[in-house]
């Protein structure tokens, strides 16, 4: 069985997301759990609370407390989000302005109780 938490609008950077993903893809969630807080980035903390969403997910859908170290990660992606409702301005040589936009991501995690098969 599986399950699907998202996280969308998430103030980081997708390619700084997907650094932090990587290093848990296809992991336990307990394992998962145990090396976030490890890592080195601000954005452990959004993938730790998405991951927290789809554990408990699946344990709704499934009906019952499932244990932390029985459930995966199957997928965990995040995808760029849209840029344009987040222009700024930076102050630029001879009273000009430059115009930057800051980034969103949409994050997505599948969490899943049979285990995944190592090629």
């Amino acid at each position: 069985m599986e399950a699907i938490a998202k996280t969308k609008f998430a103030r980081y950077g997708a390619r700084k997301v997907n650094s932090v993903l990587g290093q848990i893809r296809g992991k336990s969630v307990l394992k998962a759990e145990q090396l976030l807080p490890l890592i080195p980035r601000q954005a452990t903390e959004l993938v730790a609370k998405t991951l927290k969403s789809a554990a408990s997910n699946l344990q709704v859908k499934a009906g019952r407390k499932l244990e932390s170290s029985a459930m995966w990660i199957k997928e965990a992606y995040a995808g760029q989000g849209p840029m344009s409702h987040m222009k700024r301005v930076l102050p630029a040589p001879m009273g000009r302005a430059y115009q930057f936009k800051r980034k969103v991501c949409h994050l997505t995690m599948v969490v899943t109780d049979e285990p995944l098969k190592r090629n």
